[in-house]
């Protein structure tokens, strides 16, 4: 598996929201995705060439 260069800043990941639910992200360097925490909405966006794409309709359900 290709490793994915995820290099996202703390500042960038304190302040980062779902925009779905607003929750906080978990962040999944296998996957390459910023993964929502809150349990009813489990999205997760991808991140490409290190630029998170935090559109709903490019997000993956994890439920």
């Amino acid at each position: 598996m290709a490793e994915h260069n995820m290099d996202l800043s703390a500042e960038f990941l304190a302040i980062a929201a779902c925009p779905a639910c607003h929750a906080k992200f978990a962040v999944d360097y296998d996957r390459a995705e910023l993964v929502c925490t809150n349990e009813s909405c489990g999205l997760a966006y991808p991140v490409r060439d290190q630029i998170p794409v935090l559109l709903i309709d490019q997000a993956r359900s994890t439920l």
